[in-house]
This record gives C-alpha cells, structure tokens and sequence, in this order.
C-alpha cells in the first residue's frame, strides 16, 4: 500500500527513510519540503538525490485532502470543506486578525460527545481522523494562502483544535499531527500558539499533559452539574469536580499558566445573574482567580438545537460579576457567521453550505478542482448560484 508521507511525524518519517535504505537526515530534507514548501511532487526536491526520488514515487505520495469548495466570508474568514470518503466532509476555518492568523482544524467526522449547542455533535459520529488527515487541513491553508495573499512569510501563527469532533477521544492520531504542527522543521508553531479544546476527557487531559502539552481551553458551559449534565452529556461521566481538579493538574505541564474555559451563552438557560454567581463560587473556591481565563461565547444558532443566543445585555452583565470577581473574562467576537464557520455551526452537510444561496447572499464561494489542491494559486471567484 502507498504510504502518505503527511501521516508521519518527523520520527516516524526518518524511520521510512530508513526502510527505504536511506540515511535519516533524509527524513529532515523530506519533511521541510513537504510542510515548509509544501511540495507535493517528489520531481520538486530539488536536492534530494534522484535514486531517491524514484524509491519515493514508487512506495509513497504527498496525499492532501480533496477540497470540495471554499466558502469566504465578508469579514474575511474562510471555510474550506474537505472529502474524507464515506460522503463525509470535514471543515476548517482561517480568521485573520491584524497580529494572528488562526487555523481551526477538525480532528474527527461527526461527533460522539453530543452538547446541546453544537451543530456538529447533531449530526453524530462517523469516524476519527488520521493524523495525515489532521495535518492536512493545515498544510493546504498554510500554503493556499501564502499564494492566496501574496506573502512568502508564515501566514498561519495559531492553530485551535476546535473544529468538528472531539480532539481528545482521536489522541493517538491528534498528538502525532501536533508533533508536525510544532516541529521546527515542520510549521514550527509554539506549544503556547497550538491550543486543544476538550469537552472533558479528564483521563486524556492528564497523558496530553505528559506527551505533548500544548495550550489548554475546556468547554464548561455550566457552573454546576445539573445543568452541565444536559449540555454536555460527557459531565455524567466526568463531572465538574473531576474536570477542573484535572485542569490544575494539566498547569503543571502547560505552556501558559493559566486554561483557557469556554462558556457558550444561551438565552433563559445559563446566562442569568444567579448562574455568574455561582461560577464564581464554583472558579474561586480555593481562593485564587487567576488560575483560568473565562471565554464567553454568543451561541450561534441552528434549527435543531432549540436554543437561542443570549441578548447582548445579558452577556455583558454576565461578564461584568465575573470581572468584579477578579476572574480574567473576554467576550469572543463572532467571526464566519454568514458561512456557517462561526463557533458551533460545523456539521459538514455539503449540500446546505453550497446550495442555500439565500441565507449566505454576501457570501462568495470557489469550487477547488484537483489541480487546484495539488497546486495552489489565485482562482476566479463566483457568486453562488
């Protein structure tokens, strides 16, 4: 079987070149053509010798995944819709800011986790992501968009492991693909600019910790059980108590000193007064607030959930008993919401997000054909429709 050289960290790469009956510095050559430059044609490592480009083409390939359309938002975020077979998509999403650009990544097809809230978790679970799969998603944007804004520096500076799936139930694959996220001569991200978002796996938050600690965020979303366990089934099997106690032991490990705690706002469900009072209660009770920063998040509607964003009103009082309480508190500014790429909305259904012209009038949508994946460059945009 071919092997897809994106499925490799650098030490797994080295040991194919050793199969191969090459030196191991191959592997180094090899893994900066392919995530630096983002070659995909072996003929393209110019200083690879040619007996060894010919082994390459003959046992492996550069497999990217088949993007089946590219959604740009007003505000200039991107959405790519990526094939992973079976009629699944995954997506991934590019926000620009003026100091960052931020990759959200997807790590599985569907979601088992189930939280009321989120569109993706509707939809179900159909399978973990490869690492090769994971990785991918970063290296066609990473290269896309240096063609795409014409800069031959780093476009990508940060990348959030929040896309559809839950990244800690895919942890083998998940932490290989952040070895090359990190990896100097791969993407050469810092550990503190790579963040993964968990619903709670309390056990792999502890092994994340010891193999690969990267910056840290944990979807609350309740200041006590009851009420979690109805947003986030997971709470029956890890309930609160357990998963901050594994939050301040993941400290030890992590790059900042401080994890990061999602809290998505839902009108008439937990954005009253009385909740803020008791997260506070629930943040501070050993009596240190700076131990976690509080992420508030409008809730992005979709027909199924049932549910409504809570009034801007309600989140700024929200905020404010949580500031007064000296807990760090942002609101997160809503980003791609007119291209579904806005927190929650991934769920992958292609024919929603290419064919409802209505809804996404200020959209504009390119359709990437293969030639176009393998070699990235500027493309005419339509209008959808």
């Amino acid at each position: 079987m071919t092997a897809n050289l994106l499925d490799y960290d650098l030490e797994g790469l080295a040991g194919y070149c050793e199969r191969l009956g090459e030196k191991r510095y191959r592997a180094t050559q090899l893994f900066r053509w392919i995530h630096q430059k983002g070659a995909s044609h072996f003929d393209e490592m110019s200083d690879l010798a040619k007996s060894l480009r010919e082994k390459l083409k003959s046992s492996s390939e550069v497999r990217a995944l088949t993007v089946k359309a590219q959604h740009i938002s007003a505000d200039g975020t991107i959405k790519w819709l990526f094939e992973v077979g079976g009629g699944d998509v995954v997506e991934a999403v590019f926000i620009p800011e003026a100091d960052r650009g931020t990759l959200c990544v997807s790590s599985q097809a569907g979601c088992a986790v189930g939280c009321r809230f989120c569109s993706t978790g509707h939809q179900g679970f159909s399978r973990n992501l490869s690492a090769g799969e994971i990785i991918s998603q970063l290296w066609f944007a990473e290269h896309f968009l240096r063609k795409h804004l014409q800069s031959a520096d780093r476009v990508i500076s940060n990348v959030v492991m929040m896309g559809m799936g839950e990244p800690l139930q895919n942890y083998t694959h998940l932490v290989q693909a952040l070895r090359v996220m990190l990896d100097d001569h791969g993407y050469g991200l810092s550990r503190r600019r790579v963040t993964v978002s968990t619903s709670g796996v309390v056990p792999m938050m502890e092994r994340l910790g010891l193999d690969c600690p990267v910056a840290l965020a944990v979807s609350l979303h309740a200041p006590n059980d009851a009420l979690r366990d109805n947003l986030v089934p997971l709470n029956r099997k890890y309930p609160i108590a357990e998963l901050l106690q594994a939050c301040k032991k993941y400290l030890q490990f992590a790059p900042r000193d401080f994890i990061t705690l999602e809290y998505c706002m839902l009108d008439a469900v937990n954005d009253s007064p009385a909740h803020a009072r008791e997260l506070v209660q629930l943040l501070t009770a050993d009596g240190d607030a700076t131990w976690c920063k509080l992420n508030l998040i409008p809730f992005n509607p979709f027909p199924a959930s049932g549910l409504a964003r809570s009034s801007h009103k309600a989140i700024s009082e929200f905020a404010k008993i949580l500031m007064d309480a000296g807990l760090v508190t942002t609101v997160r500014k809503t980003r791609g919401d007119d291209i579904d790429a806005a927190c929650g909305q991934l769920a992958g259904d292609v024919k929603d997000r290419t064919e409802v012209t209505k809804r996404m009038a200020k959209q504009r949508v390119i359709v990437l054909t293969p030639e176009f994946v393998q070699a990235p460059k500027p493309v005419t945009e339509r209008a959808n429709g």
